[in-house]
This record gives structure tokens, C-alpha cells and sequence, in this order.
């Protein structure tokens, strides 16, 4: 059929939307977890249930000039696949050998959430600067894609 996404641009599709929820002055990222492709779970960067957000209090990592990829403690925030993955634990949903879209590589803080929740495959759409996260979702056997939206063309980068 013409026009038919593939099911990867159809998910990434899902993870920019899902990024439109976002709530960060910095990045806006959305992610989505597939199992047989079937959605699990979604999330995005923000503030946690029940606190304000940083359009209400400002972003402390702004004020500080802190480099993207850098002290991800001081955030109010909280990362698109930490809430995918919170998400699928809240409705009691096994994340073994589930696979991720995201907007933008994890960071490797989410990178060793995914890697202990068995995500196997992760298929972005970003790059980000965090050579750690890359060192150890390749150690960990994780395969990760960079997709071309606009083509569907998948590169692998680990």
C-alpha cells in the first residue's frame, strides 16, 4: 500500500507524539515499548505525579549551565523510558525482550534501567552524548538503531 508506514516508523511515529506530553523546557522525549508489536507501555520527560512542573518552578539545569549529558541529578524530571518503564511495572507487564523507540538515545542512567528491565532492541531517532550509555548497552548485548523517519532505514550503532 502507498504511504504505509513500516513498523518502525509506525512506533517512532507514536514515540513523537508521546513526546508532545513533555513538560522539560530543555528536550522533549517520548518513548514507547513494543512487545510483539504491541504497545506496552509510553512515557515522557517530566515531573512526577503530583509536583510541578519545570514550566512552573523554571529548570535548575538551565540555571546552572549544566551540559546536556551531564549531572542528570539535578532534574526534576523524569526520563521518558523511566516512565515507559514505571508504567509497565505499574500494570504488572514484563519488559523481557521488549523493544524501545525513543525520540533520543537513552542516557545511561535509563540505559541501565532498560538493560535490567531485558530490553533487547532500542530504535531511536537521536543521537546524545553519552558514550558510557553506548559502552554499556553493547556490553549488556543491546542492539540500537538509529531510524530514518522519512525512509524507514535503520543504521545500527551498537
Amino acid at each position: 500500500m502507498k504511504n504505509r508506514p513500516s513498523w518502525h516508523q509506525y512506533f517512532m511515529e507514536m514515540a513523537f507524539l508521546v513526546a508532545k506530553r513533555s513538560t522539560c523546557l530543555r528536550r522533549q522525549v517520548g518513548a514507547v515499548i513494543i512487545k510483539n508489536n504491541q504497545v506496552v507501555s509510553t512515557g515522557y520527560n517530566g515531573a512526577p505525579k503530583h509536583v510541578r512542573h519545570c514550566a512552573e518552578t523554571g529548570c535548575l539545569r538551565e540555571k546552572l549551565k549544566v551540559p546536556a549529558g551531564e549531572r542528570h541529578e539535578l532534574c526534576r524530571g523524569v526520563h521518558a523510558e523511566q516512565n515507559a518503564i514505571i508504567q509497565a511495572a505499574i500494570n504488572g507487564t514484563s519488559l523481557h525482550d521488549a523493544v524501545l523507540y525513543c525520540t533520543n538515545q537513552p542516557c545511561i542512567i535509563c540505559s541501565k534501567m532498560l538493560i535490567n528491565s531485558e530490553i533487547k532492541q532500542i530504535f531511536i531517532a537521536e543521537s546524545y552524548p553519552d558514550v558510557l550509555a553506548q559502552e554499556m548497552l553493547e556490553e549488556a548485548g543491546v542492539n540500537i538503531y538509529i531510524l530514518n523517519q522519512e525512509n524507514g532505514d535503520l543504521k545500527k550503532i551498537i
